[in-house]
């Protein structure tokens, strides 16, 4: 197969010459990723720029199996001389290594046919410099400034813009390329009322500019959200019915895409490693990983490897049907790779998430919060207290006090607790506000019931 469509002659030129000499030096197998881009990241704070930075990278990444032993080289100077020695320095380490029967590139017959575009690159975004940046994150900052004369300071607001171009060739016989992009925007506002301070956030992401929100929503949003912080107080340790915004629903997803990567479940360092087919959430829940959704932020018309990427259905009617997979894990597992390898240059392929998500219910979040009696509606989430391998969960919360279907009053300083299993089993609804912010995202999550650990 080759896929050249949308990648400049050069990147496929450093592509082919690597894998040559990988072969003249000894490597019975090869595959080489190049990355190319620029990436602009700016901040402003109270109307001031803080911080400009502009940054063009390439990268090349080699990857050689001389039988079944394996290394990989990475390098970013595509000087002839220096691919030559890239090449010969990588087999040489792979002759070190130890044999592994999993690995090896995938069989001819399953790589990607074509490169379909998912329109994932903006070229507007070419054009824009550091001061039309700068602007977009002042005009976020200021509107959050002005929306509220309760919010007095700020911590800034920052824009960042990616073009780059990623093209992949190996000796299984795929060759293809493909330009991405993508903007993002976020401000970070300090609220203040009798002394005490509260901070939030909020921030859009998208590959296309037309796709962003106006500055001013954005910081508009955030001011609102740093307000209602105001006035926090802790509660007492209980347990009651948890409803976490999509904020922190999409950071349940983000463990649970952890969980069904291929790489714990082979080492045994998943609570899911031997599931397959169990039930594992209520009948209503679907969890979905799809590769190919035009303008997501996780989209890419094929994996690094060079298999096709997919939609595939993770969790059907709350049953585990797939893990995510690339070649090496589907090897060791006995299983079929789902397309979802990546790496960086430096790196060998692991299976990762491309577009991972919690597909909406019916239910909005007013329904959710207003079926509840009493309850602890979560905003944000702090720490990092949670055990892949045992299920354990348990990390700092913010975020307000349900009474009687009405957010009573913000809470800060609790946290929430249980176990990874019990929580997927414990979803009694999925709202239907989900955004493809992130690449990895779920909608409002009502869980029936969880220790929150207050005074």
């Amino acid at each position: 197969m080759n896929g050249r469509a949308g990648s400049t002659p050069a990147l496929a030129d450093v592509a082919e010459r690597l894998l040559t000499s990988a072969r003249r030096c000894g490597a019975t197998d090869a595959d080489v990723v190049v990355v190319e881009g620029s990436q602009l990241e700016v901040a402003v704070r109270q109307g001031n720029a803080e911080r400009v930075k502009q940054a063009r990278q390439k990268h090349v990444g080699l990857r050689v199996f001389v039988g079944r032993r394996s290394a990989v080289g990475s390098s970013a100077d595509f000087t002839a001389d220096q691919l030559e020695e890239l090449a010969d320095r990588t087999v040489q380490l792979a002759r070190t290594c130890a044999e592994d029967e999993a690995a090896g590139l995938p069989a001819p017959h399953v790589l990607a046919r074509e490169v379909p575009d998912l329109a994932l690159f903006d070229p507007g975004l070419l054009e824009v410099d550091a001061s039309r940046a700068l602007e977009w994150a002042g005009r976020a900052e200021r509107a959050a400034l002005q929306a509220d004369p309760r919010v007095r300071n700020s911590e800034g607001g920052e824009c960042s813009i990616h073009t780059g171009e990623v093209y992949y060739a190996s000796t299984a016989g795929f060759a293809g390329g493909y330009r991405d992009s993508s903007v993002s925007l976020v401000v970070i506002p300090v609220a203040e009322q009798d002394g005490a301070m509260e901070r939030d956030f909020w921030y859009a992401a998208s590959r296309h500019l037309t796709d962003l929100p106006a500055p001013e929503e954005i910081g508009a949003k955030a001011a609102a959200r740093a307000v209602r912080r105001l006035g926090a107080r802790r509660v007492a340790t209980c347990e009651v019915p948890v409803v976490l915004d999509p904020e922190t629903a999409s950071s349940l997803l983000r463990h649970l895409a952890s969980a069904v990567s291929g790489s714990a479940i082979y080492r045994g360092m998943s609570f899911l490693a031997g599931r397959l087919g169990e039930r594992i959430a209520p009948s209503f829940v679907r969890v979905t990983d799809h590769g190919r959704l035009p303008r997501a932020l996780g989209s890419k018309p094929f994996d690094a490897e060079g298999l096709p990427t997919r939609r595939t259905a993770v969790v059907e009617e709350g049953v585990l049907r797939s893990y995510l997979l690339d070649s090496y894990s589907a090897r060791r597992l006995g299983l079929e790779s789902t397309g979802n390898a990546s790496r960086s240059a430096a790196t060998a392929p692991a299976p990762a998430p491309t577009n991972f998500f919690l597909e909406p219910g019916e239910l909005s979040p007013e329904q959710i919060i207003g079926s509840l009696t009493r309850g602890f509606y979560v905003t944000e989430l702090i720490g990092f207290g949670v055990n892949l391998t045992s299920g354990d969960y348990s990390r700092g919360a913010v975020g307000f006090w349900i009474e009687r279907g009405e957010l009573a009053y913000p809470v800060h300083e609790v946290t929430i607790a249980g176990r990874l299993q019990e929580m997927l089993l414990a979803i009694e609804a999925v709202g239907n506000d989900l955004e493809f912010r992130r690449s990895v995202v779920a909608p409002t999550l009502l869980i029936g019931k969880m220790t929150v650990a207050g005074t």
